[in-house]
């Protein structure tokens, strides 16, 4: 059985950093360089512009019909700032189109258009009662606004630009720094320091209010949107896993039959007189092989219906040993094409993990780098302590990991190797998973660093598992050195990572 996501596949090139559930890669989620993608705040640009226009001309028609009384020969320098300001909110309109069309600098877009917004409801105050005029409810609605278009800080920018300017405009009231259009009536505006005071408070405070809580839903409506789309994934992921699970369960008994026979008649060749040691030994890597490909079968069953681990204290250097020497032994590492090797300490390592679990983790890893390898080149397998973990690294000296597979490299079926199978980095993540509640994590990182002015292609890659560190065990018990586990922290996660190893 492959083991496939192999490092071309399988790994990730280097330079960004992402960050995937145990149970399910992270699909897309929205920018965090601007409050969403382009795509979608293109499409709220275009519905915002639509109601800006929709609701300029109804200002407009209230503020000569109703406010200025349809007289429109009475206030002709009211009239004409109400056209014009108007006006030219269209003409920006028309050039927002534009932009909107081009699909570029729309988060400056957004932004411009906040600050206008605000300045137009302002030219609007000034025409129609200054400090004491209705319209000062509109710089309230611009912060909806910015909350719907860029989030909180959206809402903060309408609040400190509606606020500013707004204060300007009392200010200059009570200084006498603005006087109000000459063909009204001096009476409607309020022109002294004390009587501008308790309407700048009230409006400043609505201000604020507005903003905090359109930003606060806004925020929070972003990252329910979030957790609904990785609620998603894991649902797609787990269809996924489900038809493996029945392929698999159709597969194995029809696998399992002549793997049978070819075990059987290995130990019957095997008692033959007449071999020779080497043709023993061949008989014996068939007999192992062919072992090894039945706990496979198992474990593509297992991908589908999993079995609980049972997290005791494992001398996991000696486990990281086991594997090199099966894998230096198996496919291209036995012919001495690509090498397997240990770094590590020559004594016991303790850590808490399902020894028989771990095991098949680090042989998948193995193999996934041994495929990925050019000839000549090495896959080490290295551990070391941590602090209060243990780390084991599996390092190829592949290509590394394109970057249109960082969100599919965990994926069951997901290979671009003729002939993979897309299920063993799938079970790495499921294992690693059902350790998350023992402190287990996985990181892809770089397997070394590019020399300078050459791209990340080649630089391999290391899958990093960190494990809680265990005490010794009292006593050692055959096979796996299992014992009662040692208390652990509860920390979890599978992580993608390019830093160096």
């Amino acid at each position: 059985m492959d083991t496939p996501n192999n490092a071309s596949a399988g790994h990730l090139a280097a330079g960004d950093r992402a960050t995937a559930a145990p149970t399910a890669p992270m699909l897309h989620s929205p920018d965090h360089d601007g409050y969403d993608s382009n795509a979608r705040l293109a499409k709220r640009l275009g519905w915002i512009t639509g109601f800006r226009l929709a609701l300029l001309t109804l200002l407009l028609v209230a503020t000569v019909f109703f406010y200025l009384r349809g007289a429109l020969g009475s206030y002709p320098v009211s009239q004409t700032i109400v056209v014009a300001t108007i006006g030219g909110a269209y003409a920006l309109a028309a050039a927002n189109a534009a932009v909107l069309r081009s699909g570029k600098h729309l988060k400056r877009l957004a932004e411009a258009q906040i600050v206008l917004d605000q300045l137009t409801w302002t030219v609007i105050v000034y025409v129609s009662g200054g400090p004491t005029s209705g319209a000062t409810s509109f710089y309230g609605l611009t912060c909806l606004v910015g909350a719907i278009l860029i989030g909180l800080r959206g809402a903060a920018m309408a609040a400190v630009t509606g606020i500013t300017t707004f204060a300007l405009v009392c200010a200059g009231f009570a200084s006498q720094a603005i006087l109000p259009p000459p063909d009204q009536a001096a009476a409607n505006y309020v022109v002294t320091w004390q009587g501008v005071v308790y309407p700048f408070a009230i409006n400043a405070l609505g201000i604020v209010v507005v903003a905090l809580l359109a930003g606060y839903l806004a925020d929070r409506l972003h990252h329910s949107d979030g957790a609904l789309k990785v609620a998603n994934e894991r649902a797609r992921a787990a269809e996924r896993l489900a038809l493996l699970g029945r392929i698999a369960a159709g597969l194995a008994h029809e696998i399992r039959n002549p793997l049978g026979s070819i075990s059987g008649s290995i130990e019957m060749l095997r008692e033959a007189p007449g071999l020779t040691d080497d043709d023993r030994r061949l008989c014996d890597i068939i007999h192992r092989e062919a072992a090894r490909l039945n706990r496979l079968v198992s474990d593509m069953m297992d991908l589908a219906g999993p079995k609980r681990p049972e997290p005791t204290s494992v001398d996991v250097a000696a486990l990281a040993r086991d594997v090199v020497e099966l894998a230096s032994k198996s496919e291209r590492s036995g012919s001495g094409d690509v090498t397997v090797c240990y770094s590590g300490p020559p004594v016991a390592m303790f850590a808490v993990c399902d020894a028989g679990q771990m095991r098949q983790v680090l042989w998948n890893l193995v193999r996934n780098g041994v495929q990925a390898s050019g000839a000549g080149t090495c896959v080490t397998v290295s551990v070391q302590a941590m602090g209060s973990r243990v780390e084991m690294t599996v390092t190829d000296e592949g290509p590394g990991i394109p970057p249109e597979a960082a969100e599919k490299i965990f994926d069951a079926s997901y290979t671009t190797r003729a002939g993979g199978a897309g299920i063993g980095l799938a079970v790495v993540r499921r294992i690693i998973a059902d350790h998350q509640h023992v402190g287990a994590t996985v990181e892809v990182r770089r397997g070394r660093e590019p020399a300078t002015g050459d791209s990340d292609r080649g630089c391999g890659a290391a899958f990093v598992i960190g494990l809680a560190v265990a005490r010794p065990p009292a006593h050692s018990v055959p096979d796996d050195g299992l014992a009662p586990s040692a208390p652990v922290s509860r920390v979890a996660g599978i992580t993608v990572d390019r830093r160096p190893a």
